[in-house]
């Protein structure tokens, strides 16, 4: 009896830790959205609350003065996401799968240039010579895709995991006649659905969150990324406030109008909310991933 109470106590516990862990995180969002949907009066006025006193949507106006900038960003961010987080994953699972066999005799060698460019690498002004003198990859929405396809990192966790699966399948796959190709993508590939899941969503948000690559090669504004442009909207913002001295009289009263409190975490919604939604849908190989873990553990 003992036991099971103090079984019960140590479970509360952690449910208790749980919970309130999972308010940190979900009442900052929620206060984040209440803000975005307030003017900066009622900010003063009432502070900050989870539930808006009385919703005001003219920082979303403000964002969204010039909808098909924002579409259209909305669109290449989508494309490079999407486009870029496919062939990342394909291709470091392909550059992976080799040197987690112990039958490749160059996988050293292919693992220390691997691991030597984590420690390493050429800098900025060499890579941006590289991307536009020679690669000629400037001002075009490829310069967001290919120099970021293989991340080291993620191909030392592929390889460890396809480390875990046994070669005596794959060896079981070859007395049947199986190609290695056939082994890569009917067998090794469908085993690591939670590691490439993994992969795929990390990929996925460095790609949406990119805006350093758009500033330093792209000129083109209809090749302008989400955050890039919401950036520029930011910076827009702080220049009209720093320079009201300079504004003309006609302006200023626009200026003030603008309620710059409640713009900045429009444009936090604005740029996470997308992601926001697609994260449930990798959720499940995540807790597959962990159920894997515990078994073999």
């Amino acid at each position: 009896m003992e036991n099971k109470k103090s079984s019960r106590i140590s479970l509360s516990f952690i449910h208790l830790f749980f919970i309130l862990f999972s308010l940190a995180c979900v009442v900052p969002f929620l206060l984040l959205i209440s803000i975005s949907l307030s003017s900066d009066l009622n900010i003063i006025k009432y502070g900050y609350s989870l539930i808006p006193k009385v919703i005001d949507l003219t920082a979303y106006k403000y964002v969204f003065t010039n909808p098909a900038v924002v579409v259209n960003a909305y669109g290449v961010t989508i494309f490079v996401t999407a486009v870029g987080t496919v062939l990342s994953t394909f291709i470091i699972a392909l550059f992976a799968y080799p040197l987690s066999r112990s039958s490749f005799k160059y996988k050293n060698i292919f693992m220390f240039f691997t691991f030597f460019t984590m420690l390493f690498n050429g800098g900025l002004v060499p890579s941006y010579i590289l991307l536009t003198k020679y690669l000629h990859l400037n001002d075009t929405i490829w310069i967001m895709i290919i120099p970021g396809l293989v991340n080291v990192w993620f191909v030392i966790m592929v390889r460890t995991f396809f480390k875990q699966i046994p070669e005596a399948i794959c060896e079981s796959a070859k007395i049947d006649g199986a190609s290695e190709f056939t082994i890569f993508f009917k067998l090794i590939l469908p085993l690591s659905k939670p590691v490439l899941a993994t992969i795929a969503l990390m990929g996925a948000l460095g790609r949406w969150n990119d805006w350093y690559t758009a500033m330093l090669f792209i000129d083109n504004e209809k090749l302008y990324p989400i955050q890039y442009v919401l950036q520029k909207i930011m910076l827009e913002l702080q220049f009209l406030q720093n320079n009201m001295d300079k504004i003309p009289i006609e302006m200023i009263e626009k200026v003030n109008d603008i309620p710059t409190e409640s713009v900045r975490m429009a444009l936090c919604i604005v740029a996470a909310g997308p992601m926001i939604c697609i994260f449930p849908f990798f959720q499940k190989y995540f807790v597959k991933g962990m159920t894997v873990g515990a078994i073999k553990g």
